[in-house]
């Protein structure tokens, strides 16, 4: 009952934030752009300055080392995330246009605008370093398959067109996984950064800018859920199965991984393996419709989708947080 209470607390508080953004768009205090430019916002300068930052404070390069267990975890997961998805889709006959976000829907989560708050407000400081590393497992996805079957779900195409044009691969470096690899990088380094006096400046204005994370990427999640309008939420086959990839799917899969490396001498921390098993059951990707839409697929189904996830979301932590207490 204790952690059921302790779930419905931190999720009131992110969706209290969350009914903000929503109704101070919906009031007109903030412009159709302004949703833009806070993601230009967190994606560019707050989220590496937070990763960086978080980086350096927790990590250490021994560290660093022994966390691989949830790299591990996490790329297994994901790749048999894709194995059953791909299944799924020849089974239900998913038409084009929704197979790449019926996909995505299954394997990669919102760890940017609802996974990092959400980990913060349910494990705290001292799970950063196990979100990190699922962070990574789920950018690299993201990036190269999931925006490649975006790309590859044009409905649109022929079979004789070309494809290289739509597929950005800058896209496998953005901004906060730049963050992550240059703080990589000074850890290896023999002296550490934070111990460095004359750059504390520097550090403290980097930990400013990383504190806005939390607030504005819940503020953005009201902001988009009233832009896509609460009325729109539907179900309909595909969005049903792809709801129940992501929510259900999805955490199990890397449960059952976890769950047998522990009974074959691969266990990891109880709070390792929570962290990766509620990052894993994070609402869809808030990107989704706009990939959707750069491939001329099927908008109204990616956006319908990210709503129902992030809206449901709510319902669905709690039972997961009591599921996995025996983690």
């Amino acid at each position: 009952m204790a952690a059921l209470f302790t779930s419905i607390q931190s999720i009131l508080t992110i969706v209290l934030i969350i009914a903000l953004g929503y109704l101070l768009r919906k009031k007109g205090w903030f412009d159709d752009n302004f949703g833009g430019t806070i993601s230009k916002l967190l994606m560019k300068v707050a989220l590496p300055a937070s990763i960086f930052t978080s980086v350096l404070k927790r990590l250490t390069l021994s560290k660093l080392l022994g966390l691989s267990s949830g790299l591990i975890y996490g790329f297994g997961g994901v790749i048999l995330g894709y194995i059953v998805a791909f299944i799924l889709v020849k089974l239900l006959k998913v038409r084009p246009g929704r197979r790449g976000t019926f996909i995505n829907m299954f394997v990669n989560a919102n760890t940017i605008f609802i996974g990092l708050p959400l980990n913060l407000a349910l494990f705290g400081d001292k799970a950063m370093a196990y979100f990190l590393m699922y962070y990574v497992v789920n950018t690299v996805s993201t990036w190269t398959l999931g925006a490649f079957l975006m790309s590859w779900d044009d409905p649109t195409k022929t079979s004789g067109t070309s494809s290289k044009s739509s597929f950005n691969w800058k896209k496998l470096l953005p901004p906060p996984l730049v963050g992550f690899l240059v703080a990589l990088v000074f850890l290896v380094l023999p002296v550490h950064v934070m111990q460095v006096s004359w750059l504390a400046f520097l550090i403290n204005a980097l930990t400013y800018v990383g504190s806005l994370v939390t607030p504005l990427s819940l503020i953005y999640i009201g902001i988009v859920l009233c832009n896509a309008g609460l009325s729109s939420i539907r179900f309909d086959r595909d969005t049903i199965v792809a709801l129940v990839g992501r929510f259900a799917i999805a955490p199990a899969l890397i449960a059952m991984l976890i769950f047998l490396g522990m009974h074959h001498g691969f266990g990891i921390p109880s709070l390792e393996a929570q962290t990766l098993i509620v990052q894993a059951s994070a609402p869809g990707l808030a990107v989704l419709p706009i990939l959707a839409n750069e491939g001329h697929g099927d908008v109204e189904y990616a956006t319908n989708v990210v709503t129902t996830s992030t809206v449901l979301f709510a319902v669905v932590l709690p039972v997961v947080m009591v599921l996995i207490q025996n983690f």
